[in-house]
């Protein structure tokens, strides 16, 4: 019995090591009146990119967490899909700022530095550096800018010039079990197609290009077997 109860001891003493060596590896958390962790709201934590969030947001710049910054940064995480949505300023969330910087500055002339090829008629134009997507005739851009959702870190989605070869509009993957609205596919089984996710919801798709089901619906209406897609740059944080 003795034996048992020291065997019970040990096991209790390593869970709670694990448990505290799990907190060291979060930001605290501010909990709700509910004092549970279903209640946890906001972070108190500054994170490493606290100024730049700051900057973004149109806050005091002062680079320490409080409650009003956390509540911008959980708004903007909300609304843009950045999770956990707890307020911290972290690597997620300031690369999202960026990437969405550099969506808006492209404007209606995402090809401007005339990466995507111009002599292929039409064309699909994919760039993961921006995540963005467009289709251009020629150099007259047809449809887009839209933001998009490409591979994550090992399912990246593949560069260089392809063509659309086939096409189901309500496909359902055979690898993932899920539906793949408008499916286009241009390389193996990476393809187009709508998802039920905001397109900045990290960390990413298994290889294909995720679209809003507005502009996945575009696609399909616009593109047709055979016509080219080209694909350049690099998924940020992959």
């Amino acid at each position: 019995m003795r034996v048992a109860g020291k065997m019970r001891g040990v096991r209790a003493r390593r869970v709670l090591a694990v448990s505290v060596a799990g907190l060291t590896a979060v930001p605290a958390v501010v909990l709700g009146t509910g004092g549970s962790a279903q209640a946890a709201s906001c972070t108190a934590s500054t994170g490493p990119y606290q100024k730049q969030v700051e900057k973004y947001l149109h806050r005091p710049v002062d680079g320490k967490q409080s409650a009003a910054d956390c509540k911008a940064i959980r708004s903007f995480q909300n609304t843009y899909g950045v999770t956990p949505a707890v307020g911290y300023a972290g690597t997620v969330t300031w690369r999202t700022m960026k990437t969405l910087t550099a969506q808006k500055a492209a404007g209606k002339n995402p090809n401007k530095d005339k990466k995507c090829p111009t002599n292929k008629g039409r064309i699909a134009c994919v760039d993961l550096t921006r995540q963005l997507s467009w289709i251009q005739d020629g150099s007259k851009l047809k449809f887009g800018p839209v933001p998009v959702r490409t591979g994550r870190d090992g399912y990246e989605t593949r560069t260089g010039l392809k063509k659309v070869y086939w096409r189901n509009i309500d496909h359902v993957s055979s690898i993932y079990h899920v539906r793949m609205p408008y499916a286009q596919f241009f390389d193996g089984g990476q393809a187009f197609h709508s998802v039920g996710l905001k397109m900045w919801n990290n960390p990413g798709s298994h290889g294909c290009v995720n679209m809003r089901d507005a502009d996945a619906k575009t696609y399909w209406k616009l593109l047709k077997n055979g016509d080219e897609v080209y694909v350049y740059g690099r998924k940020p944080g992959t």
